[in-house]
């Protein structure tokens, strides 16, 4: 069994030295980008991330724990103390980002006291102010949500995916995530007029302009910044999983195979099995100790080996 493991060590990027029985001296392991490859890091993220070199992650992406919710799970934060906790995780995550890289940040602002809090927003401006660029702002519709209302309001049916990266430069692979073009083709294209067949510019003199016959015999064409994907529903032991299919989206946007992404609150172990199967190193953190088992299983499953294991640091 050991020397199959370290065959599928070598697939998965990870070091053959570690592929031993996990015994306390896996808690003295140097501390560098390589040895925490592939691996789920059992502690509080603010304990890890000061141990990752700069500069050595290509794509950090996560769903933290939302202010205020499942109390019974994580010691939530409170909305109005937020901003000041999450920012120093955000410090040195831009530490350990690679110059090309992103960070793309799954979140969403509770309703209070009968309107919205505002402590995504306010994050998004202090995020700023330390130096991130916020880029894009992403939608991912929650297509199979239940239905349901409040007295001023309707039951939430997306959440926000903030991208965000240190320079105007950054790694994206837009033919990646390149969709269908869909039935409109057919009416739309069938007659052509002669404004259609050529540069037609925004009246509004943006510089924005289109052409209709670029599209001709075209199957495929380039998504929107809304992403419509089924919640998880597989998964009864983590309260708040995302598909496979969110990370797995961003991944093949933002990285190359071989990248490394970083999940610091990685829960089940979603980003993992997301990373295993587009052929990326992941490094996964959680403090809660039943899901680092839980991501642990899943990805051995995934991987269809025993070779990953959960480091307490």
């Amino acid at each position: 069994m050991l020397e199959a493991n370290k065959k599928a060590a070598v697939k998965f990027g990870i070091d053959t030295d570690l592929i031993e029985e996990k015994t306390n001296t896996q808690r003295n392991i140097e501390v560098t980008t390589g040895k925490f490859l592939n691996q789920i890091l059992c502690s509080d993220v603010k304990n890890i991330l000061s141990l990752l070199p700069s500069n050595s992650v290509n794509l950090i992406i996560t769903s933290p724990p939302y202010a205020d919710k499942r109390k019974n799970v994580y010691n939530t934060i409170p909305a109005n103390k937020y901003v000041e906790w999450f920012l120093s995780i955000t410090n040195e995550l831009k530490r350990i980002l690679t110059n090309d890289g992103s960070f793309v940040l799954n979140i969403k602002e509770k309703a209070d006291n009968g309107e919205r809090h505002t402590y995504v927003l306010e994050l998004i401006l202090e995020m700023r102010k330390q130096g991130w660029l916020w880029v894009e702002e992403y939608i991912w519709h929650k297509k199979n949500c239940y239905p349901g209302k409040w007295p001023n309001r309707f039951r939430d049916a997306w959440e926000r995916c903030l991208h965000f990266t240190k320079n105007r430069k950054f790694k994206m692979y837009q033919e990646a995530v390149m969709i269908p073009v869909g039935d409109w083709v057919e009416d739309r294209l069938k007659n052509l007029s002669e404004t259609d067949k050529i540069r037609d510019n925004s009246k509004t003199k943006s510089g924005f302009g289109k052409n209709i016959s670029n599209w001709l015999k075209r199957d495929k064409v380039y998504p929107t910044n809304v992403l419509h994907l089924a919640t998880e529903c597989s998964n009864k032991n983590h309260s708040a999983t995302f598909p496979v299919a969110l990370p797995s989206w961003f991944i093949k946007l933002l990285t190359e195979e071989n990248d490394v992404v970083l999940d610091p609150f990685i829960g089940s172990g979603t980003t993992a099995v997301a990373c295993l199967r587009l052929n990326r190193n992941f490094i996964g953190v959680e403090i809660k100790k039943e899901y680092c088992e839980l991501a642990k299983e899943r990805i051995q499953k995934e991987s269809r080996t025993d070779l990953f294991s959960v480091i307490k640091l």
